[in-house]
């Protein structure tokens, strides 16, 4: 009789934790790709990486963009687990709120990922890095550690790439960060000049799919693999040589995620928007998130 009910509290006192009370991984990186679209992906070969994280991870290709598909709006709603009405960034380069969003911090912004893990978790090692520097106004620069912007793609000559990815890979191998975005803008330029599904287009997919093999090694050389959740993710899609509008080619982007406590080969078929993937860092992390987010963790995709 004492088992059973030795049982029983154990079962109750573990149904009360809250969801996402438990830390899942000390470490999240987090690549994002802009402008990699769902249909192009689909079509994509040669890109190992990419595969070798979905068969042994959790994905869904439909995740979808806030409206209109454009960059800074959506990157918005990523880190800010808000949608445009809230957050209020509404143009492709906006670098404050277009009219007042519904709730900003003491800072001018709405809290971001990294403002609660500022507040939260003091003591985590945060960083960014990023070779479009609207990037930078997003993210709550003042809550993070180490930043960096790449000036990249826009260099007149020397960049690639591999080069760039080569910063992150020492970033990780140096600071072992908690939590680390590395923006790959590339995509989306190449979007811009050649077209979504050009062959210029899916070469920049092979790219890109290599900078993963490569943070993948860095995890590994740094000893944190085993501890790490990685996922990648874009802000939008695109067609012909532009983005904004409301077609699934341009509002459908993955989500993919891989590392502890992910299921493994999981496609989930649950809905899920841009604000989605903050309120996934954040249960991943155990954070409490504030009021005015309205992004829900996919916590489907755990163990």
């Amino acid at each position: 009789m004492k088992k059973v009910l030795i049982i029983v509290l154990l079962v109750l006192t573990t149904a009360w934790i809250p969801a996402g009370a438990r830390k899942l991984a000390k470490h999240v990186v987090f690549i994002g790709i802009d402008g990699l679209s769902t249909e192009c992906f689909n079509q994509a070969t040669d890109i190992l990486n990419f595969k070798y994280l979905m068969e042994n991870g959790s994905y869904t290709l439909a995740k979808r963009s806030v409206m209109p598909s454009a960059s800074a709006i959506n990157w918005a709603s990523i880190f800010m687990g808000m949608p445009t009405e809230m957050h209020c960034y509404y143009t492709w380069g906006s670098k404050v709120p277009d009219i007042p969003a519904a709730y900003v911090t003491d800072r001018g912004m709405p809290p971001t990922i990294y403002t609660l893990l500022e507040e939260q978790m003091p003591s985590a090692v945060t960083g960014a890095l990023y070779n479009w520097d609207g990037i930078g106004y997003l993210i709550d620069t003042l809550a993070i550690d180490h930043y960096a912007y790449d000036p990249g793609y826009h260099q007149p000559e020397g960049y690639s790439l591999e080069k760039y990815t080569e910063r992150a890979v020492n970033f990780i191998l140096e600071k072992k960060p908690a939590f680390f975005t590395f923006y790959i803008g590339d995509q989306d330029e190449v979007g811009h000049k050649f077209g979504w599904g050009s062959p210029e287009y899916y070469q920049c997919i092979r790219d890109c799919d290599k900078s993963i093999g490569m943070i993948l090694q860095a995890l590994k050389d740094a000893g944190i693999y085993d501890d790490t959740i990685v996922v990648v993710s874009s802000d939008h899609g695109g067609i012909d040589r532009g983005h904004g509008g409301f077609t699934l080619s341009e509002l459908e982007t993955p989500f993919i995620v891989y590392g502890k406590h992910v299921k493994k080969g999981y496609a989930f078929e649950e809905t899920m928007m841009q604000y989605d993937v903050a309120a996934t860092f954040a249960y991943i992390f155990g954070l409490k998130t504030p009021q005015c987010w309205v992004g829900r963790p996919m916590c489907q995709i755990f163990k």
